[in-house]
């Protein structure tokens, strides 16, 4: 019997297809589209503890082979999230994961206590809403000059530290591809508590306007994302995966069954779908059906049979 399942920390994922943060809002608008309980997991929209509009100007732009965003982690904030959102995703057989942004460490520990507290109760009456928090450290340190968390790995150790202090939930902390020394990053966030690694996020890019002389995003950078960035995400899955004894979620250009699979051989305890939600609707359930093809062709039971083989 084919089996895709996978155990992070506690949390069960019948499959390693879960959809990436930023890039599905919290599944409504897909429901419409497939059965959302087909999918490993989903990964929220980005939320911090207060509401966010966003960065002004234009906020994608499609490039050779991937896509440019500036949204700005535009969000309703984490109250909002738990009263509107949590009520529709205790119906959800899925993995339920809340990606947690911040832009001082005070909001992040703030916003990890109203999520702990908000789940507890819900546990107390015999519900659930949330399996595991996200901890996305690539948001501006504002004592530190608005340097991203998640670039000094000295400067991401106090954060990723208060928020295992404050929360019992399975955390799993994202790492971005620009950080000085991604490896070095993983190890600290491992013994620092984390319950597992996800990377890359998107790569810090640009594109400028010729005609009227400037860059097209009112922010000057963006994040790069798709197709274009899958080598070097493989390549930096597979180093993590091999320097870190906690799972390891891997992302970045993934639109393919095959695509799923090398992760997989790199080490990867589960897959996150990004930009490839974009340009197909039904992004998660052809993925799960094109691995269960590839497994029952190559006659592999268990993902573990071909997990980490590199």
């Amino acid at each position: 019997m084919m089996d895709m399942s996978c155990n992070i920390a506690g949390v069960h994922f019948k499959n390693p297809v879960v959809m990436a943060s930023g890039t599905f809002g919290f599944g409504k608008e897909y429901g419409n589209y497939y059965d959302l309980n087909l999918l490993g997991g989903i990964s929220g929209k980005g939320l911090t503890l207060h509401p966010k509009e966003g960065n002004s100007g234009i906020r994608v732009y499609e490039t050779a082979s991937g896509l440019l965003n500036s949204v700005g982690l535009e969000n309703p904030g984490i109250p909002m999230f738990l009263r509107e959102e949590c009520p529709r995703w205790e119906d959800l057989d899925t993995a339920r994961i809340v990606n947690l942004g911040g832009n001082t460490l005070q909001d992040y520990v703030d916003g990890a206590l109203l999520i702990e507290q908000d789940e507890a109760a819900r546990r107390r009456e015999g519900r659930s809403a949330i399996d595991m928090i996200e901890l996305n450290i690539s948001c501006p340190n504002v004592k530190a000059g608005g340097m991203a968390y998640g670039i000094k790995t000295e400067t991401a150790r106090e954060v990723v530290r208060e928020i295992r202090a404050v929360t019992s939930l399975p955390l799993v902390v994202k790492l971005s591809p620009n950080a000085e020394d991604i490896v070095r990053m993983a190890v600290m966030c491992e013994t620092e508590g984390a319950d597992g690694i996800s990377l890359v996020n998107t790569f810090s890019a640009m594109k400028i306007d010729i005609r009227n002389r400037r860059s097209v995003f009112d922010n000057l950078y963006a994040g790069l994302s798709g197709p274009a960035i899958k080598p070097i995400a493989l390549r930096m899955v597979h180093q993590v995966s091999r320097a870190v004894s906690i799972p390891v979620m891997g992302m970045g250009g993934i639109s393919s069954a095959e695509d799923i699979v090398e992760f997989i051989m790199a080490g990867a305890a589960v897959i996150q779908v990004g930009t490839f939600n974009f340009i197909n609707l039904r992004a998660g359930k052809e993925l799960i059906e094109g691995l269960g093809q590839f497994m029952t062709e190559q006659k592999v039971n268990s993902l573990d049979e071909i997990r980490g083989i590199l």
